[in-house]
């Protein structure tokens, strides 16, 4: 098994063990974070363990070349025979991203063999009572659960598949949910409880994007606008217009309202970004259920996936394209 740090709450620091808000996230080592977890070996079972600090930062500033370099790291250990498969600590913040990013580019030769556990903390490492601990024995127990595969995330005892995997609290231990689909499964005392198949990855045209990233090709600029009571089209025409030394936007996706439902100014503006050549996705801001597009509908749904995620798939798509 290999654990890839990336920093975040779980390897944060504060200045007294009561303060769980004031850390300074990204400040242990993921070698000293798995050197502090009690009962790893039981966990382990005799199973080899290996680390590897891919990067350390708060996950609000995950940037895509540390997503580039991640996707590499975890296609290079799950390729190994003796690997059963890889753990990666990581922010919450962007924890949802970065696991769709996963499951989106890494081989599905790979994903439908092994699995990939993204876990986490609300607490930081320095807290009286910190979760992450007990998060990456969680983690660990999942990947060595026979049969598991594919892209998944742990937090609090629940598992999460990466398309499903969304945070919505703030500040509790168990920050995350999977909406209408419900917890993949759970982790009771080592043991994985499993309430749903194993997630699948699809062969898809967005797997060949990480070749084209890691041959420098650029990203597409997608961008997230909402709609709201009293928005207008101004931000929309404000992101058309070409500033000098920034890449031009290719994509928006909008959090419509309710069923992707868009302020009728808003819908112009959507209208005259896509006479220009850029894509237009629609999504939802609510936090539970999809868009249901009607069959003529004038913009793309985003398949169920929340507004960042679709944000995600809208690069890639154009990355293919752009090929």
């Amino acid at each position: 098994m290999v654990v890839l740090g990336t920093g975040g709450t779980i390897a944060g620091t504060a200045g007294t063990a009561t303060d769980n808000i004031g850390y300074t996230a990204a400040q242990v080592g993921v070698a000293q974070l798995l050197a502090a977890v009690p009962g790893l070996a039981c966990v382990l079972q005799g199973h080899a363990l290996e680390c590897e600090q891919v990067a350390q930062i708060d996950s609000k500033d995950m940037r895509f070349d540390i997503w580039l370099a991640l996707a590499q790291r975890v296609a290079h250990h799950l390729a190994q025979p003796q690997v059963a498969g890889v753990v990666i600590t990581h922010g919450t913040d962007t924890l949802e991203e970065t696991a769709y990013f996963l499951h989106a580019v890494l081989s599905a030769d790979l994903l439908n063999a092994k699995p990939v556990v993204l876990t986490c903390a609300m607490r930081p490492a320095s807290s009286q009572s910190p979760d992450g601990p007990q998060n990456l024995l969680d983690a660990m127990a999942l990947v060595l659960t026979p049969g598991a595969q594919g892209v998944m995330a742990v937090c609090a005892g629940t598992v999460h598949g990466a398309l499903e995997v969304q945070k919505t609290h703030t500040y509790r231990l168990d920050a995350f949910t999977s909406g209408d689909a419900g917890p993949l499964a759970y982790v009771e005392e080592g043991h994985v409880r499993l309430l749903r198949n194993w997630p699948l990855s699809q062969v898809d045209q967005a797997q060949e994007a990480i070749g084209k990233i890691a041959n420098g090709e650029d990203w597409p600029r997608v961008e997230v606008i909402m709609n709201y009571a009293g928005v207008s089209g101004a931000l929309v025409d404000a992101l058309l217009r070409t500033t000098p030394g920034e890449p031009p936007v290719r994509g928006l996706v909008v959090a419509g309202t309710g069923n992707g439902t868009l302020h009728v100014e808003l819908e112009a503006a959507l209208r005259r970004a896509v006479q220009v050549g850029v894509r237009v996705v629609r999504a939802t801001r609510c936090a539970t259920g999809r868009v249901l597009s009607r069959p003529d509908a004038e913009f793309a749904d985003s398949q169920g996936m929340s507004p960042v995620k679709a944000r995600v798939a809208l690069m890639l798509a154009l990355m293919d394209e752009l090929g």
